[in-house]
């Protein structure tokens, strides 16, 4: 038997735990995404008959929020975003902007346009951070607060403003972020109605580029001309109306996204606030509280609300963007590696058996699988010259998968959410999630199939996120 013939059956070998797992895979979306389609009527039901911000007005006793914003050579978007807060629907909050040590000229902007005044504020030193040079409040809004401190990362931020904050709950935010005014009425509402205690709760991300935001009020969601940003907005829309509602029901959400989030400011001093030195804090501090709730034989509860909608900027180039995701994907090793110990676990009920055995496996190790299975492809179509039938099938069924999948999430969000109500807009995205497969997921993949070797090797920092002010 030739060389070539012992390759051809190598990777047909090699394409059968493939194509199982490909198999599994697209079965455990396929539940997660009607487990989502569930819950997105349900709430759609009971928006029919009572509105977020109608129960706010009929509750008495709705709980004062903290909204703290580190921010770190955020000059082009700082102004936009701190407006966009003073101006929510909300009965009682404050704003905490935390300037991380910036180098360029975010504490001038923010000095400047609220006239902020140096103040003695009571700041309480639950948990340890770099040094706070001054704070300030302003003399246009009385619930403005600047914290200027050393730079420490954001971890370190978010601990400094936890230290100054007021109120029992804090909501966490980037920077560039913009809160479409109903977005805390609307995460607040599990904290109103469940009858146990809510740890935390996570909003939707949506992608800013291509929209009109004006004085930090989004006039019109609209999608931008670049193809790595419409690619953008269908991985968002899928990660967080299938992946993130379908974990959520069962309460083994194990991340809540650093650009938009609530938390009890008891569990998180509890749980030792925000874990510095690493580039994954949302994830891993999500899943600390799991384990110290587990532990602590609580019930109490950590979920994701659709309608509670948060617009960033997305990186517009391949180089930011590469930077964005393997950043991303190191620091789900770290969260991974940090609670290897909750790993197939039955002491952490679903999270040890479902959730965090999904992350390492599909999450993880996936771009491993899915890389493999590229180069497989290539081999055999060089050896065989041409394609064999079965590799052929394989293919077909893993693009097909991923692409339809996105689809599906792009149809879930138009008919839950209504983000893209414009027939055109909708088309666009359907036909670019037709076609994730052929280029765009191939090269992502490839990037966090190099971010696990450079985590393994223990490659540190956040990399680079050019703004361009896309938020005004």
């Amino acid at each position: 038997m030739g060389v070539l013939q012992w390759i051809r059956y190598a990777v047909e070998a090699l394409a059968i735990p493939i194509f199982i797992y490909i198999l599994l895979l697209c079965s455990f979306y396929i539940i997660l995404f009607l487990i989502a389609f569930s819950r997105m009527y349900r709430e759609n039901e009971v928006n029919l008959r009572e509105s977020y911000t109608d129960l706010l007005q009929q509750t008495g006793n709705v709980p004062p929020l903290s909204i703290l914003v580190p921010a770190y050579n955020e000059e082009l978007v700082i102004r936009a975003s701190v407006l966009s807060l003073l101006d929510m629907y909300y009965p009682l909050f404050e704003v905490i902007v935390i300037n991380d040590g910036s180098k360029d000229a975010t504490m001038q902007v923010m000095l400047e346009t609220f006239e902020m005044e140096k103040t003695e504020h009571v700041v309480r030193r639950q948990l340890n951070t770099k040094e706070v040079r001054g704070i300030y409040r302003s003399a246009r809004f009385s619930n403005l607060l600047l914290i200027d401190k050393e730079n420490g990362g954001k971890a370190d931020a978010l601990n400094a403003g936890i230290n100054a904050s007021r109120y029992p709950y804090f909501c966490s935010l980037d920077g560039d972020s913009i809160l479409e005014k109903d977005a805390l009425a609307n995460i607040m509402k599990p904290v109103l109605e469940s009858r146990e205690e809510v740890i935390a709760v996570g909003g939707s991300v949506r992608i800013a580029n291509g929209s009109v935001i004006e004085k930090g009020e989004v006039k019109k969601i609209s999608l931008p001309d670049s193809p790595i940003v419409v690619m953008q907005i269908i991985e968002y829309i899928r990660a967080f109306l299938i992946g993130r509602l379908g974990l959520s029901r069962y309460n083994i959400l194990p991340i809540i996204s650093g650009a938009f989030g609530i938390f009890n400011k008891a569990w998180i001093v509890r749980a030792g606030g925000y874990r510095e030195k690493t580039v994954g804090e949302d994830m891993e501090l999500i899943v600390r509280l799991h384990r110290l709730k587990r532990e602590q034989k609580s019930r109490g509860r950590i979920l994701y609300v659709p309608k509670a909608i948060c617009l960033t900027e997305a990186p517009d180039t391949w180089k930011i963007l590469k930077s964005q995701r393997t950043r991303w994907h190191r620091g789900l090793y770290e969260s991974l590696w940090l609670h290897k110990a909750m790993l197939f676990n039955p002491r952490y009920g679903g999270m040890g058996l479902v959730a965090m055995p999904y992350f390492l496996i599909v999450e993880l190790l996936g771009p491993l699988i899915e890389f493999t299975g590229y180069v497989f492809v290539v081999i055999d179509a060089i050896v065989m010259r041409g394609f064999s039938e079965f590799v052929i099938m394989v293919f077909i069924v893993g693009a097909l998968y991923g692409s339809f999948l996105s689809a599906a999430a792009v149809l879930l969000e138009n008919w839950g959410v209504r983000n893209y109500p414009r027939i055109r807009d909708l088309t666009k995205l359907f036909v670019y999630a037709l076609s994730e497969s052929f280029w765009y997921r191939p090269v992502t993949s490839y990037w966090r199939l190099i971010a696990t070797f450079q985590a393994i090797r223990g490659k540190t920092g956040w990399g680079e996120m050019k703004r361009k002010g896309v938020i005004k």
